[in-house]
């Protein structure tokens, strides 16, 4: 399972990996429709085993689903591996080449500054602010509940994470929850898409021709982009008013490092970041608690059960009230990261060594593309007991019985090693501030047939759809 830096003859070559049958000059291409990219590759695995490749025209790219293996390549980022490097051009094209895919010396300054924004201390000083916040949705969805009026939940929860990000963030609360149309979620909504069509591309054919898709995907551009440098000129001159009281937040700790003698840092990196983190903060918490919600909704006892919870932890307030009050939320929690296990958000792991390696028994030259398929690992009884019971008692301390199995390393929904999710902090108050809100106050059915609830490949794993309806708790 280890990886060594050097290519020997006993290894298998990536040639001699199972393949599905593919087209010539094709390869599998014509197999991957986009918004079904990782059924498809789960499907193949399942089949061919892991590790396993597949063709895009020319190009081999190695699946495999081993957790173990996937934490050890983690480990060895960035000196050995880096992320996908398409993922990266891409990026770069848009203007959001930030913390997320920057490679190299460009790393580390960047993470220093996002792990000290995200840091406990910081999301603890934040917490009023994130509370009333949350008032702001439980007011959203009291006034949805009493008309009987359906909701799309992953467009609700997209408003929510964008004014938590941009407040925490960014010093800035757009308060989209307080509007119907003209958020800037909009224009980021057609972003992930986008992202996932290019990255995975045989030939980059938008830099040559712009079909009506990415004439739409460039005018939310225009818009984002105008958002994000507005908001770094009103954040300069806040800090040119108040000198005394900067840096306030992320945005003018990055404008501080910008502006320091022999700085590197430019104000197309600090957009970049801007962009990257109103991204990753809108789309994948938003998606993970609308996933739970299509749990919940099918267990009354398990909303009764949380209900009581919340009751019991914040009495009769709608939302919790303190930040010493979430340690009492551990099964809110739990109830997101079991579903997780079911419905990952972070699908696939994509990376290429840096180096000619051997991996497991397989010599791979460098750039050699990798996707580590993250779901079969987490529903594999070797790593966690009766894996298809969903059971959100399994991540509660203390409650796994000893002859059971779990193991939290096969979960790598926050990634692993140096480049860990910086978020996952804010992620998890975020989570149960949601959930324990909602279910404190009101009962949660699907409208319509569950069924019809599909996986979208869309960079993340979202929901086709999540419409609930809300009924106010006696």
């Amino acid at each position: 399972m280890a990886t060594t830096s050097a290519i020997n003859s006993p290894f298998r070559q990536v040639r001699d990996l199972p393949c599905p049958k593919g087209l010539p000059l094709l390869g599998n291409l014509h197999q991957l429709p986009p918004t079904r990219f990782h059924l498809v590759l789960e499907g193949w695995a399942a089949k061919l085993g892991s590790p396993y490749r597949f063709q895009i025209c020319k190009t081999p790219v190695t699946v495999w689903t081993d957790a173990e293996l996937c934490q050890s390549i983690m480990r060895e980022r960035p000196h050995r591996y880096r992320r996908y490097a398409s993922l990266e051009s891409v990026l770069e094209e848009i203007g959001c080449n930030g913390l997320f895919s920057a490679e190299g010396a460009a790393w580390e300054p960047q993470r220093k500054l996002v792990m000290q924004a995200l840091s406990i201390p910081h999301v603890k000083a934040f917490f009023p602010t994130l509370k009333a916040i949350t008032e702001r949705l439980h007011t959203r969805w009291q006034s949805a509940a009493s008309q009987g009026r359906d909701i799309e939940m992953t467009e609700e929860l997209k408003r929510y994470t964008v004014d938590v990000t941009s407040a925490l963030a960014f010093g800035e609360d757009p308060r989209t929850l307080e509007r119907d149309r003209g958020v800037i979620q909009e224009h980021l909504a057609l972003i992930f898409p986008m992202l996932m069509s290019r990255v995975n591309a045989p030939f980059p054919y938008w830099r040559y021709l712009r079909l009506p898709r990415d004439r739409r995907v460039d005018r939310a551009l225009v818009e984002v982009h105008r958002y994000v440098r507005d908001m770094m000129q009103r954040a300069r001159e806040r800090m040119q008013a108040d000198p005394a009281d900067s840096p306030r937040h992320l945005l003018e700790a990055m404008l501080t490092m910008r502006d320091a003698p022999d700085s590197t840092i430019t104000d197309d990196q600090i957009a970049a970041n801007v962009l990257t983190l109103l991204l990753a903060g809108e789309d994948t918490t938003a998606n993970s608690i609308a996933w739970t919600l299509m749990y919940l909704a099918s267990d009354q006892r398990l909303q009764q059960r949380l209900a009581a919870t919340a009751r019991t932890a914040f009495g009769e307030a709608p939302v919790c009230p303190d930040y010493s009050l979430l340690k009492d939320l551990d099964l809110f929690e739990a109830v997101c990261t079991e579903t997780g296990r079911f419905r990952p958000v972070a699908v696939i792991n994509s990376f290429e060594p840096l180096q000619d390696v051997c991996v497991a028994d397989v010599a791979l030259p460098a750039g050699t593309k990798m996707f580590f398929l993250n779901r079969p690992a987490m529903l594999d009884a070797r790593h966690f007991s009766h894996p298809w019971r969903f059971d959100p008692d399994r991540w509660l301390h203390g409650k796994t019985r000893e002859e059971e199995t779990h193991d939290p390393r096969a979960y790598l929904q926050f990634g692993a090693g140096p480049r860990v999710c910086p978020g996952r902090h804010l992620a998890s108050v975020e989570m149960r501030l949601v959930l324990s809100m909602l279910m404190n106050r009101f009962s949660i059915q699907i409208v319509g047939d569950p069924s019809d609830i599909k996986e979208v490949s869309a960079f993340t794993m979202v929901p086709s759809t999540m419409p609930v309806r809300l009924s106010i708790r006696a």
